[in-house]
């Protein structure tokens, strides 16, 4: 007898502050159920109503383990397709699936994929600063811990946060996040000048644009920073935009990392056949889950183009869990960035307090150890979700701010 769905629902939490969503999928095998991630913070509540409204409908009495069947049809049945709120719901179900599949097999999903390429999983991790030297000391805490690629930014991305109008901007200027490209691009030059006369080249650098400069100025930023040996400059252009990538590329020799946005095979396909970025950096459940990411891995080799998955505090660590999974099989493995989510063992003990109710509420995270992540053995994705812990955290529902990013005249720019 095949294991069938016998219930689907939604657990929103917020242990850290950021609205995470995870989807439990139940079985007809007593005890057996899947954890999966469908995090959109911004929108969770949509997400939840997909997922609640829609496909549990759909999928209940269905066959558990034909996942690729259930995607597909998950997929479809709405009949417009690659959306980030269906995409997420989706994901949520379909990384669920994948955690069943694991627990049947008594394997950890890695083995799925044809087993282990690597013994770990090297990370980078975010340093930000007000200025140089606050930059320094915190990427020299990164150093300390062992990590080897540091993501380097000033004053958050664009180098401001969520205001009224500074001075220089119109009359009656709304609020928000204020970005003077020609400013920032001077910035950032200097700022990985500082930083590379401070570590040489004892460290890889990342440096993320966030989308949120012209692209002109993005061929302008890349050609000023291509001395200084960057491991990739991440987002350079906007998702409707990326057509300049090939700018960048006559002018540059920086890697290029490109795809937090994406959400439709079609944003990605060109740019890797095309060899036209070096990093693929999708965020997995953005792009509908386990299933799809595995292909794009796949699809990616064949170009010579490495991953580097999305991995930000704004995806619960069932997702992060997914991503080393992956990581730890796929021959086409690049860095994988990594929010700071330490097991509880982990030895600097304020990472522990800094993250103590995520870990209470996500039980079973993979290992960091000396700039690599280590997953465990445990069947499926290994992390499991405590929901009585996550009742503690209720999600909120705010208007999002730091997505409102603005040009000087008080115009909106991609965030």
């Amino acid at each position: 007898m095949p294991v069938t769905i016998r219930d689907v629902k939604v657990i929103c939490t917020a242990p850290e502050g950021i609205n995470l969503l995870v989807v439990r999928v139940d079985t007809s095998e007593p005890g057996l159920y899947g954890l999966g991630c469908g995090t959109f913070a911004y929108r969770h509540l949509a997400v939840k109503l997909v997922v609640e409204e829609y496909l549990k409908p759909l999928l209940v009495g269905r066959d558990a383990e034909s996942i690729e069947e259930l995607w597909q049809l998950m997929n479809q049945n709405g009949y417009w397709r690659n959306g980030p709120i269906e995409n997420n719901a989706i994901a949520g179900v379909d990384m669920a699936l994948w955690d069943i599949k694991g627990k049947l097999a008594k394997m950890p999903l890695y083995q799925l994929f044809g087993g282990k390429v690597r013994e770990a999983v090297a990370v980078y991790r975010h340093a930000d600063g007000n200025n140089l030297d606050e930059l320094c000391a915190n990427i020299q805490k990164y150093v300390d811990l062992g990590v080897k690629t540091i993501r380097v930014q000033c004053g958050g991305y664009g180098g401001g946060g969520y205001s009224h109008a500074p001075v220089g901007t119109p009359a009656n200027a709304p609020d928000g996040v204020y970005l003077d490209s020609r400013k920032y691009i001077s910035q950032t030059v200097k700022m990985i000048e500082g930083v590379r006369e401070r570590f040489g080249d004892t460290i890889g650098i990342v440096h993320d644009v966030h989308e949120r400069i012209a692209p002109p100025d993005a061929v302008r930023l890349a050609k000023a920073l291509e001395p200084f040996n960057l491991t990739f400059l991440e987002d350079p252009v906007q998702l409707e935009q990326t057509e300049y990538i090939k700018r960048i590329r006559e002018c540059s020799s920086i890697p290029i990392a490109e795809g937090e946005l994406f959400n439709n095979p079609y944003e990605w396909r060109n740019l890797i056949q095309e060899r036209l970025i070096d990093y693929i950096r999708v965020h997995i459940t953005q792009i509908g889950g386990i299933t799809p990411a595995r292909k794009l891995q796949l699809f990616a080799e064949q170009y010579g183009v490495r991953t580097a998955w999305h991995g930000p505090g704004d995806m619960s660590p069932l997702a992060h869990a997914a991503n080393i999974h992956i990581d730890i099989a796929a021959r086409n493995f690049g860095v994988q960035e990594w929010s700071g989510i330490e097991p509880p063992n982990f030895v600097i003990q304020e990472l522990r307090a800094n993250h103590g109710a995520l870990l209470d509420v996500f039980p079973g995270l993979p290992e960091y150890k000396d700039g690599y992540v280590y997953p465990n053995d445990k069947p499926g994705l290994g992390v499991d979700i405590d929901e009585e812990e996550a009742k503690k955290y209720p999600c909120r529902n705010d208007v999002t701010t730091w997505t409102q990013t603005r040009n000087y005249d008080g115009s909106l720019v991609t965030p």
